[in-house]
């Protein structure tokens, strides 16, 4: 490939100026707002959500770095690249802070960390979660298919769909489904949102083990984000897709315990012939 001219690259240089000083202005407010929750005792969640904010925010500007490296130099940034795949990262670090990891949990097991952040309504809620996704895919299109980070992304995305799941109030989330609540809308496109993302979650897991670690952890990663599914379509009543999902976990249950047996078998031969 050839290289960049010396003109092209001073004229990517100036391009990207305006975005590198957003980019340094955003790091600058995440370092202000580490150092004043470092300094509470309490009340920081509100902060971690708008440090999760400012993260997707620094990760769409590092992923415009690369795209104009695309546009002029005609090659990626990686280094870009990488820095927005660290945002995101960072950003889920953030909400998991705030809401919790948990994959598949009741509701009463993370509610204490949703008390924290009662003021924030649900349309914000959803906005979070949405821009997550949106640079997320613009991420993933920019790396492309043949990246070395395909497989690292399943276990992002798995993240995000904890989180995705977890921020909402599913206490509040049957009464918001009625047309009439004001946070109907908001709730809906989350709704909708999340279970896309829990069923995405475990095809992705359970194709991470079948076409590249073989890792029997895997598949019971994707297992459990068809249990968190199952567990959403039983809150909000949803009973054919409560028994969908339930038949589709039964016949992976019944997939992986042949594999377990068949690395039993494998696993027995090779000490019996050691």
């Amino acid at each position: 490939m050839t290289k960049p001219s010396s003109e092209k690259r001073n004229l990517y240089s100036d391009k990207i100026k305006p975005y590198r000083e957003v980019i340094d202005s955003l790091l600058k407010k995440e370092e202000e707002l580490l150092k004043i929750i470092k300094g509470k005792a309490e009340g920081t969640a509100l902060l971690y959500l708008d440090l999760a904010d400012y993260m997707i925010s620094l990760a769409s500007y590092y992923i415009v770095l690369s795209s104009v490296s695309e546009f002029l130099l005609k090659v990626r940034n990686d280094d870009a690249l990488n820095g927005g795949r660290k945002s995101i990262s960072k950003a889920l670090v953030y909400l998991e802070t705030v809401v919790s990891p948990l994959i598949d949990a009741a509701f009463s097991e993370y509610k204490e960390h949703l008390d924290e952040i009662v003021s924030v309504d649900a349309q914000k809620r959803y906005t979070i979660i949405r821009k997550i996704w949106l640079a997320m895919q613009l991420l993933q299109n920019a790396f492309g298919q043949e990246t070395k980070w395909r497989w690292a992304f399943v276990e992002l995305e798995g993240r995000y769909a904890a989180v995705a799941k977890n921020i909402m109030d599913l206490k509040m989330a049957v009464a918001n489904t009625d047309p009439r609540s004001p946070d109907y809308e908001p709730t809906m496109r989350h709704l909708m949102l999340m279970k896309k993302l829990l069923s995405r979650a475990a095809s992705r897991y359970r194709d991470k083990y079948e076409l590249s670690s073989y890792n029997i952890d895997d598949f019971r990663m994707g297992l459990q984000f068809l249990d968190s599914l199952k567990r959403i379509h039983i809150i909000l009543g949803e009973k054919n897709d409560v028994e969908l999902v339930r038949k589709k976990a039964e016949a992976w249950k019944a997939k992986m315990e042949k594999d377990l047996e068949k690395q039993g078998g494998v696993t027995a031969k090779v000490v019996e012939h050691g």
